[in-house]
């Protein structure tokens, strides 16, 4: 499945994060959103958790023998450009279409062009309707006309995403730093 680690929801300090609604997440681990082709969004700041529930709920999913693959996004839009000068376009979307969960990683960290930007909008077509993505994004939705370069593609990109999902948005500190964090205010 390509996990970067391996983390489930029961390492997830849910008591860090109180704006999550631990309920809503641990549903999650149902898989019925798979059944339903719903995608998940999770936004927020760096460090607030959103890779590591991605990864959870990636996990559970494989457990299930659902399909599963995590990527980050800037190595799947290489994946796809590569693809595309290739000429092996549709192999590479059929490819990442396939799993029932994708689950893209950060979402708008790097800078994504507008060819990134058509070939990212051609994926979430081909998985519409069909199968679960889970995205993970520090970049607020209203911004995302801005980091696809297009605001039209990124509104079609959004309608696709957000018409059957869950929109997560964590507001907290980061668990990466918060020792540092407790040092330098003498804690």
């Amino acid at each position: 499945a390509n996990f970067p680690f391996l983390k489930e929801m029961k390492d997830f300090d849910f008591s860090f994060q109180p704006s999550i609604n631990e309920g809503q997440i641990r549903g999650f681990e149902n898989l019925k959103f798979l059944e339903q082709k719903q995608n998940i969004l999770f936004i927020g700041s760096s460090g607030v958790g959103k890779t590591h529930l991605s990864v959870s709920i990636g996990i559970e999913a494989a457990k299930n023998r659902k399909s599963t693959y995590f990527i980050n996004c800037n190595d799947l839009l290489q994946n796809l450009k590569k693809a595309k000068a290739e000429n092996r376009l549709e192999q590479r979307l059929k490819f990442y279409s396939r799993y029932k969960l994708l689950i893209i990683d950060e979402v708008g960290f790097l800078p994504i062009d507008v060819e990134d930007s058509k070939l990212f909008f051609q994926l979430i077509t081909k998985r519409y309707e069909k199968n679960s993505t889970i995205i993970t994004s520090n970049i607020e939705l209203s911004r995302w006309g801005d980091m696809f370069g297009d605001p039209v593609l990124a509104n079609a990109i959004l309608d696709r995403l957000l018409h059957h999902s869950e929109i997560i948005k964590i507001i907290g500190d980061s668990y990466r730093i918060k020792d540092k964090i407790r040092l330098i205010e003498g804690e």
